[in-house]
């Protein structure tokens, strides 16, 4: 069987294949690897192939799903636990087998969350190009003690439980808000409303999916309702975020900080070099002037551990579509 990877790196390439020698599978799974990201006019390199292996920014809509089953593609397998990116219904219509990656050591993402509250609390990414360049002047470098804050976590699954124990151990007060909670949520922390939590909370960590429900989260009149100085955190999906409104909020100093690993127009900028370019995001090259602004490119997911987790996940949600065993990671329209 062949399977046209997308949006695929040297790091994808080289787990995927190691996964492949775990499982013993040999040469009956082909993965023929692609930089370009999918979409209706890159969708014909999967020729031949039986499915695809797409990544976060990868479009699965409904121009791209029926190009890839008129040349005989049946399965979608998404190596990340969102899939906003599949139009679910128009794969369900085209009898297309969809599986994703529900949930790979959600440790990652919520270290990388604490990396970027403490990196942008304490300044040090500032104060490291300061001490590079002689400069050992501590201006412009306060931060505040978390031990004692009170944080927000806005969705308690997997990683929001994770990241909500690592500030539990920080000694912070920890709040937790999902429609869903987590039962193990009650050991670390309380649930409460939205509302409540944004008011309260002396940093929002966002790790909710996003859903039309969730889309642009936060907006206007959330940020008018948080904390004035409050961090605003987000390693879940950029669309959760309305970039705009952050803006305003950033300019009239009602929020202190903004922290985010994703973006809701990254699609066109992460995972690519565009050093030696002119980036024409207005909105994200107004974010960066901001010195109370961090952003990385998506590497919440980024350790050994997680990708090896990926990959492995990957490889059976394959092997299930193959056999035609029942996959727990299949996912289907509501």
């Amino acid at each position: 069987m062949k399977i046209a990877v997308f949006s695929a790196r040297p790091y994808d390439q080289q787990f995927l294949d190691e996964a492949k020698q775990r499982r013993g599978a040999g040469t009956s799974f082909e993965f023929l690897y692609f930089d370009a990201a999918l979409e209706v006019h890159t969708a014909a390199l999967a020729q031949d192939c039986e499915a695809v292996c797409v990544f976060v920014n990868d479009r699965l809509d409904a121009p791209v799903l029926q190009a890839l089953h008129a040349q005989g593609v049946r399965a979608i397998l998404l190596r990340c636990a969102g899939f906003n990116n599949v139009d679910l219904a128009a794969a369900e219509q085209l009898g297309l087998f969809v599986a994703r990656v529900p949930a790979y050591s959600p440790e990652a993402v919520a270290e990388h969350a604490l990396a970027m509250v403490m990196t942008l609390n304490r300044q040090t990414h500032r104060a490291y190009n300061r001490v590079r360049e002689g400069n050992f002047m501590l201006d412009g470098l306060l931060g505040r003690t978390l031990h004692g804050k009170t944080v927000g976590i806005v969705g308690t699954g997997q990683i929001g439980l994770a990241t909500a124990r690592i500030f539990k151990g920080m000694g912070c007060t920890v709040l937790g808000h999902d429609p869903y909670p987590s039962p193990g949520f009650t050991a670390v922390g309380a649930s409460v409303a939205l509302e409540d939590l944004l008011a309260r909370s002396d940093i929002v960590s966002l790790h909710c999916p996003l859903t039309p429900d969730t889309h642009h989260l936060i907006d206007d009149a959330s940020l008018a309702a948080m904390k004035p100085g409050a961090m605003l955190v987000n390693t879940s999906r950029g669309g959760l975020v309305d970039t705009h409104a952050v803006i305003r909020a950033l300019k009239s100093r009602r929020l202190g900080h903004l922290a985010i690993d994703v973006y809701e127009q990254e699609s066109g900028l992460f995972f690519q070099d565009r050093s030696g370019e002119i980036i024409d995001d207005d909105a994200f090259q107004r974010l960066m002037t901001f010195p109370n602004v961090l952003v990385t490119g998506h590497q919440g997911f980024f350790t050994v551990e997680a990708l090896q987790e990926i990959s492995d996940i990957t490889l059976r949600n394959l092997a299930d579509f193959a056999s035609g065993a029942a996959c727990a990671n299949r996912v289907r329209a509501v």
